[in-house]
């Protein structure tokens, strides 16, 4: 689905990250760090360890992958609810065939019935735009993709990625911009994810039988080890504690539990537009080749 960028829309990209700059956005400003979160307190490893590295000062994450094996890693801690962001630099050069995955999920082990919040971003060949897909998931089925393209290159330097997850909406968020928005308010939304608590998770694999324009570009492993880097990690939600943690519940004393979280701002509705108008590539809600009857949430 990869396409060249025409001097107009480069025009545009240029001056929507002007104003973006200018944007107060209300419900995320109140998203501040909340501490440092060191790795080995914090987050446990998956796959091959030796493909994971760090920063001489420990601040910086790195995850390679190489034919032989990818690495990953997931939070000891779940939540439920909340504001989750993380900065990340993603691979650069041929990295057609590779995906990095930033997602929320509500089992460690792919489990069929599980909940998930997605990014992923899938790589191309050199000098063509990175794509955003980022996915929901209820009670293990899928299928609720969108594609994005962005409007710079991400592997020149670290961007947030972050969801904003309440009983409301689910918000992912590109440096603050919001490119997708899943609503449960109103009608309700009986494909919302909602009841699971979840873990943060990354990971570095090889998915070239889909990722780049639907299969057709293969991993070059010669460009190998290919390797996205991280930090900054930030998780402002409710922790989960068995049997049932209080902050769940609707009691408003967390910003993203509050009604300035529980739909766009207007600043923020003016940003979502544009990236509808200029970034979107595919919306599951608009493909009715794949969906003769298009799922419940699109009327929505």
């Amino acid at each position: 689905m990869a396409m060249h960028l025409s001097s107009w829309i480069l025009l545009l990209l240029t001056a929507f990250v002007f104003t973006c700059s200018c944007i107060s956005n209300a419900a995320t400003d109140n998203a501040a760090p909340s501490g440092s979160f060191s790795f080995k307190d914090n987050f446990d490893l998956t796959g091959a360890e030796d493909h994971f590295s760090t920063s001489p000062d420990g601040q910086v994450w790195y995850l390679s992958l190489d034919k032989n094996a990818g690495c990953g890693f997931q939070t000891r801690d779940r939540y439920r609810f909340g504001w989750f962001s993380m900065k990340l630099k993603l691979v650069g050069g041929d990295s057609a065939g590779v995906v990095t995955a930033y997602y929320m999920c509500s089992d460690l082990g792919a489990a069929p019935d599980r909940d998930e919040l997605d990014f992923e971003f899938l790589g191309n060949r050199t000098g063509e735009p990175y794509t955003i897909q980022t996915n929901v998931y209820k009670g293990g089925v899928g299928n609720r993709e969108m594609r994005h393209q962005l409007w710079f290159d991400p592997t020149e330097d670290f961007h947030t990625y972050s969801i904003l997850w309440n009983n409301h909406q689910i918000v992912f968020f590109v440096d603050r911009v919001p490119i997708r928005v899943y609503k449960n308010n109103g009608k309700p939304n009986n494909f919302f994810p909602s009841d699971k608590p979840m873990y943060m998770l990354s990971s570095i694999w090889n998915a070239d039988d889909w990722a780049t324009r639907g299969g057709l570009e293969k991993t070059n492993w010669t460009h190998a080890p290919f390797v996205s880097s991280y930090k900054d990690f930030n998780a402002d939600g409710c922790k989960w504690e068995d049997p049932y943690p209080k902050c769940v519940s609707s009691t408003g004393e967390n910003w993203w539990d509050q009604n300035e979280a529980w739909a766009l701002t207007d600043s923020q509705q003016e940003d979502s537009k544009w990236v509808w108008r200029n970034l979107v590539i595919y919306d599951y809600c608009k493909d009715y080749e794949r969906f003769p009857k298009l799922p419940e949430e699109c009327s929505l």
